[in-house]
C-alpha cells in the first residue's frame, strides 16, 4: 500500500472510532468510581494527543457527561517506558504512555494478575537512530567507542527497533549486538549530550521533535529508521492501564478513552491550535512553522489505529524477551479500539 493510501486508511480508522464512541449515550449515575485519575504523559511530539486532552479539559468533560463531574484529572510526567510501567503497577498513576516495547513487556508480565492492555495508540511515527561521529554511516560501524543514548535499555520502543535492525544488518541471532552500546536516558538530555561533542553520547533513538532538531545540526547524520526496521508505518506510543481500572471504574475508563478520541479529531481539524497546545505543554521553543513542518511529514501521523505492532510482540517473543505469544494485536488492546483495522 502506498504512502498516501496509507496515510488515508489511518484517518479513516480513527474518523470511525470517533463516530462510534461520540454516538455511545451518557452513562447515568451509578456507584462510586475512582475521584482521582492520574495520567502520565511522556516528552514528545508523539504525545500530542494527551497535551490536547489535559489543554482542553477533554476527560474532564466526558467525566461530567459520563455522571462524574467531581473526579479530579491529574497530570505526572514520566521520562521512560520503564518508570511508566512502574508507576501504573504500583498504582501511583492510572494511565501511562510510552511506546509499544513497554506495552508488551507489560502486558506479558501481567498477564493474568493486572492485566495491562492498551487504551489506544497516538500516532505512527518513524524513530531515527541519528549520531554525531562522522565514521558512522551504518550500524556496523558503530564501535566500543560509541554510546547510544534511548529511554530505557532493553524495554524501550527504541531499543527493541534497534535489535531488530540489527538482526536485519548482522543476520539471524545477532540482534543484541550493539545493545552493549546502549544507555538510558531521556530525550532532552540525550539531545544535549550528544550535540555538545563533549560527551560519550555519539548516539541517540530518539523521537520527534528531537530527531528532526538534530537534524538541523550538519555533524548530524540518519543511520536507520524504525520504519525501515519494521518495513512500513509503525506505532510509537499507546496509552495504557490495568485491566482492574477499567473494570472497577468503566464510566472514568471510557471518559479517558472518549477524550483520547476527541483530541485525534482535534488535532485532525485544529492544526494550528495543536501546535500552539504542544508549545505551551512542553514549553517549547520552537517556532510554529518547524512543528508544523514535522507533522506534514509522512515519517509522522496521529492516530488512534495499532499498526505493525504485531511484528513487534512476533520479534520480542522470539528472542525470549515475551513469554506469551500474542495471536493478535487485539490480545494486548482492549477491545474499545478493536473496531479500527490494526495490526
Amino acid at each position: 500500500m502506498g504512502t498516501s493510501a496509507s496515510r488515508r486508511r489511518f484517518v479513516a480508522g480513527a474518523g470511525a472510532v470517533a463516530a462510534w464512541s461520540l454516538a455511545r449515550p451518557a452513562f447515568a449515575q451509578g456507584k462510586p468510581e475512582i475521584g482521582e485519575i492520574v495520567i502520565a504523559p511522556q516528552f514528545g511530539l508523539a504525545y500530542l494527543p494527551l497535551h490536547v486532552m489535559k489543554s482542553q479539559k477533554l476527560v474532564e468533560a466526558q467525566l461530567a457527561r459520563n455522571g462524574l463531574p467531581n473526579t479530579k484529572v491529574s497530570w505526572a510526567q514520566t521520562t521512560g517506558g520503564a518508570a511508566a510501567n512502574e508507576a501504573l503497577i504500583s498504582g501511583n498513576m492510572h494511565v501511562v504512555s510510552g511506546g509499544v516495547g513497554p506495552l508488551l513487556t507489560i502486558w506479558d508480565k501481567t498477564k493474568g494478575n493486572a492485566d495491562v492492555r492498551g487504551i489506544g495508540c497516538f500516532d505512527a511515527t518513524a524513530l531515527y537512530l541519528n549520531t554525531i561521529n562522522p565514521a558512522v554511516k551504518t550500524l556496523k560501524d558503530f564501535t566500543d567507542k560509541d554510546r547510544i543514548a534511548m529511554p530505557a535499555v532493553k524495554i524501550s520502543i527504541q531499543a527493541v527497533t534497534l535489535q531488530i535492525a540489527c538482526e536485519k544488518e548482522f543476520g539471524a541471532g545477532q540482534q543484541n549486538k550493539l545493545d552493549h552500546l546502549t544507555v538510558s536516558m531521556s530525550h532532552p538530555d540525550a539531545t544535549a549530550a550528544m550535540l555538545s561533542g563533549r560527551s560519550e553520547i555519539t548516539g541517540h533513538f530518539t523521537s520527534p521533535p528531537f530527531q528532526f532538531q538534530q537534524l538541523e545540526d550538519q555533524r548530524v547524520r540518519r543511520v536507520v529508521s524504525s520504519f525501515e526496521a519494521l518495513d512500513g508505518p509503525a506505532t510509537f506510543n499507546s496509552a495504557f492501564t490495568t485491566s482492574k481500572f477499567r473494570n472497577d471504574n468503566p464510566r472514568s475508563y471510557k471518559a479517558v478513552f472518549d477524550a483520547l478520541v476527541q483530541a485525534h479529531d482535534f488535532i485532525q481539524k485544529n492544526r494550528e491550535d495543536a501546535i500552539k497546545i504542544y508549545i505551551e505543554e512542553e514549553k517549547s521553543k520552537l517556532a510554529p512553522a518547524f512543528i508544523a513542518k514535522m507533522m506534514a511529514s509522512p515519517d509522522l501521523k496521529h492516530t488512534i489505529v495499532p499498526l505493525n505492532t504485531m511484528k513487534y510482540a512476533a520479534f520480542m517473543h522470539k528472542v525470549g524477551s515475551l513469554k506469551n505469544k500474542a495471536e493478535s494485536w487485539k490480545d494486548y488492546y482492549f477491545p474499545d479500539v478493536h473496531d479500527v483495522k490494526g495490526s
